[in-house]
């Protein structure tokens, strides 16, 4: 190893080591808890919807609920606080952490968590957004961007390369909870009774977790088939679809029922979590 490369390995080191305080974890965790906060906000919504009443099934409503307390604006800067340390934290998983593993596992690492620490930046942005009394419609934005890819060459095959996304992380979620492959992400939670419980609640929440960003992609193809991007909703215009169909009222309350448990388990995730 070259002299260069042994510098720059052992400033990796260095940061890595950085990367492990006790602070940084904290802040992660805390960031797993405002989105098991989201998801059940999210479920609340979904079941509103099915009842009729108004609302935004997505984060950006979710976030809307939390600014109309009293304490708004604390909470949401804490938010951004949680979110971004969440994503400094997947950051380094995809990168610091990752160096030592094997090149096959090291690439699905940076692509996973590197899609995670794009997710969780979002979501702190929007949570910004909020605080500084930017409000936007999750919906006009998804027909924006929509609309923005089908105006380029290759904007049909791109947009339904967009569907097809969404709709490959929903199958994900929906293999992963079938399988039970959340379990791993639970390791200090082992020797403890879990019991069937924490189980029920992973399982549940992934699949319907899945099932949403399967009909959210959908939407995406839709738009790309038709050339319509208004047709392009995101999640909660995919879940006010569902109420115009003679069982979309039930399905919206199992799928908002499914964000929920999905919340809470990730509340399991943020406290007895692997980090």
């Amino acid at each position: 190893m070259s002299d260069a490369e042994s510098t720059i390995s052992e400033a990796a080191d260095a940061v890595e080591e950085a990367s492990d305080t006790k602070a940084l974890d904290v802040v992660a965790r805390s960031g797993f808890a405002v989105m098991a906060l989201l998801h059940m906000i999210v479920g609340a919504i979904a079941i509103a919807l099915a009842f009729g009443q108004p609302g935004q099934a997505e984060a950006t409503g979710a976030i809307e609920q939390l600014a109309a307390n009293p304490w708004g604006p604390a909470v949401l800067w804490s938010c951004v606080v949680a979110c971004a340390g969440l994503a400094l934290w997947q950051l380094s998983e995809a990168t610091l952490r990752a160096r030592r593993l094997p090149r096959t596992k090291r690439l699905g690492k940076l692509i996973s968590s590197g899609f995670l620490f794009l997710a969780y930046g979002s979501v702190g942005l929007s949570f910004a957004g909020f605080a500084v009394g930017l409000r936007g419609d999750s919906g006009d934005t998804t027909r924006d961007f929509s609309t923005a890819v089908l105006n380029t060459p290759a904007g049909v095959p791109l947009l339904v390369a967009v569907g097809l996304t969404v709709m490959g992380v929903g199958v994900y979620f929906v293999v992963k909870g079938l399988r039970r492959g959340f379990k791993k992400e639970l390791s200090r939670f082992e020797g403890r009774r879990r019991g069937k419980l924490v189980d029920s609640l992973g399982v549940t929440g992934h699949v319907a977790k899945g099932i949403a960003l399967n009909l959210a992609g959908l939407l995406f193809v839709i738009a790309a088939a038709k050339q319509m991007p208004e047709e392009s909703t995101g999640l909660d215009g995919s879940l006010k679809a569902l109420r115009e169909h003679p069982f979309g009222p039930y399905l919206l309350v199992a799928i908002g029922a499914g964000f929920i448990c999905y919340g809470i388990f990730a509340l399991v995730r943020a406290r007895f979590g692997r980090m």
